[in-house]
Order: C-alpha cells, then structure tokens, then sequence
C-alpha cells in the first residue's frame, strides 16, 4: 500500500498510524511508516504521517520516530482542545531543531471527531500557526453521540428531516474559514461505492469544503472531480470577474453594480467567483474557448 501510495494522483497522501493499526502492531508500523518517509519519492504535494491521539501511550513515540525531512504535515486525531495542538507543536519545533528543519515548517491537521471537540472548534483553530486544517472524523463522531448508524458517512436510519452531520460540518467550516484553515470531510468506509462516495463528496463541496478523505484509489478521480468547479461554473465565474473589472474601471464608467446578462453583479460578486475560479486554477482549470 505505501509503495502503490506513491504514484497516486491525490493532492496528499497520509500514512496511518492510528485506526488502521492493530495495538500489537503499532511499533512495527511505526518503523515501517518512518523508512518509507526517508525513502521518500511521492507524486502528492503533501505527504503526512496521522500519528495516536495524546489519551494513547503511543502518540509521543510516533511523532519522534516520523519527523523527517520529507514529512509535510502531522494529522493529530480525535482533537478535543487546543492543548492538543499546542503540545503537538512545541514537540514539533524541539524534533526540527534536532534535526536541522526550519522551525514551523511541518504543519498540523486537527480532526475534529467527538462533541467536546466540536464545541471547542474554533479554539482549536486558533491554537497554532502550524494548523493547517480542520477534518470532520464521521466515525468516531457517529460513535461518541450515540448515532444510531453503522455506515460511516450515511444518514443515520429514521432519520429523514435533513441531514444528520449538517450542524458538525458547518461548525467546522465557520471555525476553519474564520482562521484562514482548511476544510476538510472525512471519509466514506464503503470503498466499492463509489455513487455513494459521490453523494456525500457532493454535499460537503456544496458546502464549501476544500476536499475529502480517500481509502482507495477508486475514490480518488470522483473526489478531484467533485471538488473542482464544473467548467460551465468556472467560465461564469471568469465571465464574472471580467465584467466587474471593466465596470469598475474608467472605460467601464467606475459602475460597482452592472449586469451580465440577465444577472446584476457587485463586489460581492467578485468575491464569489474569486473562489470558484481559485479552485478551478488549483484544478488545472482553464477558461474554454
């Protein structure tokens, strides 16, 4: 798995430490994780290590043994305060000096996954200058306020009147967007369906999530799919930003407000296709002809 990890088109890739690790085989994972680091050799732009949580004896010794010159990030699960995060940098700046790194230079994801932690989300946010994102965990989440489910990420049954999860991810977002952070879904535990991938990737991106976890390399081009703008809403947007540049200027008669179409568009406006056409670029998106 590590070995097929990199060559996969994923913005990042994580090897886990946590959930996905037996208790007897947490040391032999960690040595296993920790040579492939120095190995190196990944197409994602990001590579993280998802290290114990700090109520475990293990999270200390995963951090130590991982810190390499080839690690981006650290996602620290089941985050319930910003001690959590605190601790986690001032171990990470000790480990980059020791080992010759810029102090700062590895980041920190925080999964938000239990209802302390939610409530405490945007402390969190702003614990640290390393924080880079804030990751809804469904799982844990479902289990710690007694949802009554067992598919991670689908809508509990009975329940009928909305969805479920929309209070948590929304707690999430506001906290993230209001500390300049990511917003990232957690995952979709059945791997062979992938229309079910789709549907719950499609809610959050309406949403405004950054992205999605993948668990397998089927999921991957429907989650690149789904969080880039369509083309159509990508060319709009730039249709937009081009309309409100020549009314805002001389030639254009310095008009904040001005139609396109049959659709007026203000700064506001901008500042919506500003996103779409972000993503898009991001994306590799360009405007069609």
């Amino acid at each position: 798995m590590i070995e097929k990890s990199r060559g996969l088109d994923a913005d990042e890739v994580f090897l886990d430490l946590e959930d996905a690790v037996a208790v007897t085989a947490k040391d032999d994972a960690r040595a296993s994780v920790a040579a492939a680091l120095r190995a190196g050799g990944w197409s994602a732009a990001i590579v993280g290590v998802r290290v114990n949580d700090w109520s475990t004896e293990w999270t200390y010794r995963d951090v130590v043994d991982v810190v390499s010159a080839n690690l981006d990030c650290v996602v620290l699960p089941k985050v319930e305060t910003p001690d959590h995060v605190t601790a986690l940098d001032l171990l990470l700046s000790q480990l980059e000096r020791a080992h010759g790194l810029d102090v700062g230079r590895i980041g920190i994801e925080a999964q938000i996954e239990s209802p302390r932690g939610l409530v405490n989300a945007n402390a969190i946010a702003a614990s640290s200058p390393r924080l880079e994102s804030l990751v809804f965990g469904p799982a844990d989440f479902m289990a710690s306020v007694n949802m009554r489910g067992l598919v991670v990420g689908e809508q509990p049954p009975g329940y009928d009147g909305g969805d479920a999860f929309h209070h948590a991810l929304m707690t999430i977002l506001v906290a993230a967007r209001a500390h300049d952070l990511q917003a990232i879904d957690g995952p979709y535990l059945q791997i062979r369906d992938v229309d079910g991938f789709r549907r719950q990737a499609r809610r959050t991106a309406a949403l405004g999530y950054d992205g999605k976890w993948v668990l397998h390399p089927d999921q991957i081009a429907a989650g690149n799919e789904i969080f880039a703008p369509s083309q159509e809403d990508f060319d709009h947007a730039s249709d937009i930003l081009a309309a409100y540049e020549t009314s805002t200027s001389d030639v254009g008669g310095r008009r904040g407000a001005v139609m396109l179409g049959d659709e007026m568009i203000d700064e506001a406006s901008r500042k919506m296709a500003l996103v779409v056409v972000a993503k898009g670029r991001a994306a590799g998106m360009q405007r069609s002809s």
